[in-house]
């Protein structure tokens, strides 16, 4: 029996070792309406997806504007503050501004991309300027 275990230990040991993800760390401050003109699209107000989670691309992601209609999969992973993160919330945004060109200013600057005050409410507390995220390319 002792061996059985310490195979099926091993064989586990392997598979998370093997197993590796492809998202990415950075940072994440959020902004404030109005959010027209964009980077991306201007003064187009169907740029917006219906669920209101988007973002502005910091200088990172930005691409040379290369990054306009990407959609990243994002979760808050920690902040300053304990219990920022909201557990086991993940969204879907869509990048349609650049951070350094943004009509609002963020609430942190340098970071990776800024979320519109939806997205960083649905998965951090709204009362942090700043968060750390983990995020992945769609």
């Amino acid at each position: 029996m002792y061996k059985i275990m310490s195979a099926a230990t091993l064989f586990i040991f392997f598979i998370v070792l093997l197993h590796h993800s492809n998202a990415d760390v950075g940072t994440a401050s959020r902004y404030s309406p109005p959010y027209l003109p964009s980077g991306c699209y201007g003064t187009e107000a169907t740029q917006f997806p219906s669920s209101n989670l988007f973002a502005a691309a910091g200088d990172g992601i930005w691409d040379n504007g290369a990054a306009c209609g990407r959609q990243y999969l994002v979760r808050c992973i920690s902040a300053e503050q304990p219990r920022t993160c909201i557990p086991d919330q993940s969204i879907q945004i869509k990048i349609v501004d650049y951070a350094a060109t943004a009509v609002s200013p963020a609430s942190a600057g340098g970071t990776t991309m800024v979320l519109s005050d939806k997205a960083f409410g649905t998965i951090a507390n709204t009362s942090a300027a700043l968060i750390n995220i983990e995020f992945q390319q769609v």
